[in-house]
């Protein structure tokens, strides 16, 4: 049974078709409320990213109808906490993927919380899109204090004097080394929830190979290491540029494979890197809910 068939079977039940998607490794549970309105909550989405009992994965992403018509249509996103987010990179390529196949186009708009993203198709199993700008102003990362964003000054543990950037989300950029000696499951937790970031951050590991490539480690906000990060990738790009380090479009490496990011000069940041449908099924959202 394939998920449009898997959707009407299950229409009067109060069990809902997912779709399970990934980039590079960053992975999402992408469900589809655009023509029946899912009703989240915090448990549910816990539930249904626990990798024991649920479907597991870093993300929950709800499609839904765009609010005022000015996209094909909105991205709302979990983290596997049950917190709401702003942003997404990976899951905006995963989504727009979705509407270009289903629309037959090589073009689509997709809303977020924070942005009206454009995305293309790359290849066929490829997507790039325009991220929109990355905001460098601290009240924009935010901060919970005037700072230069260039130079943060905090550490914690091996790291120390980040660069902050937002992608409509905060991101935490430290340059390192080695990004392997990095023992980033004990200093991600601390930074994560460091009293300078008032909506908590994401941060990066940075090592610079060459001014056209680096590569980067990342502790997601709400979430942990994951295998990628776009956001996080397009941050780290615009702080090594910021800094000196790189031209303004690189290879971005992590831990799941490469992204080519460019921070136009414009100031917008295009991302572009592959999506892959893993598998579809179906959700019993009551039992998830009890959990």
């Amino acid at each position: 049974m394939d998920l449009a068939g898997a959707r009407a079977y299950f229409k009067d039940m109060n069990w809902v078709p997912f779709t399970k998607m990934h980039g590079l490794g960053n992975d999402f549970v992408v469900l589809d409320a655009r023509a029946r309105p899912l009703a989240m909550n915090p448990g549910l989405i816990r539930g249904i990213a626990d990798r024991r009992t649920g479907v597991g994965c870093d993300q929950l992403i709800v499609i839904e109808p765009p609010a005022n018509g000015k996209a094909d249509a909105f991205m709302r996103i979990y983290n596997a906490d049950g917190g709401e987010v702003g942003a997404c990179g990976n899951g905006a390529r995963c989504v727009a993927d979705v509407l270009l196949r289903e629309r037959r186009t090589d073009r689509t708009t997709l809303a977020t919380a924070t942005e009206i993203l454009e995305a293309r198709r790359a290849g066929p199993d490829s997507v790039t899109v325009d991220m929109g700008p990355a905001r460098l102003d601290w009240r924009e990362i935010p901060l919970a204090e005037a700072r230069d964003t260039l130079h943060v000054g905090i550490s914690h543990g091996v790291l120390n004097d980040p660069v902050a950037v937002s992608m409509g989300n905060p991101h935490a950029i430290f340059f390192v080394p080695d990004v392997a000696a990095v023992p980033l499951a004990e200093v991600g937790p601390g930074l994560e929830h460091h009293p300078l970031f008032p909506e908590r951050t994401n941060v990066e590991a940075v090592q610079v190979l060459s001014p056209t490539r680096i590569r980067v480690r990342v502790w997601e906000r709400g979430v942990g290491i994951t295998q990628a990060c776009g956001t996080g990738a397009c941050a780290a790009l615009v702080a090594a540029n910021r800094r000196g380090l790189t031209e303004r479009a690189a290879d971005v490496v992590l831990d799941g494979g490469t992204l080519k990011i460019e921070w136009l000069v414009s100031g917008r940041v295009l991302m572009t890197g592959p999506v892959a449908t893993s598998f579809t099924g179906v959700l019993d959202a009551d039992r998830l809910a009890r959990q």
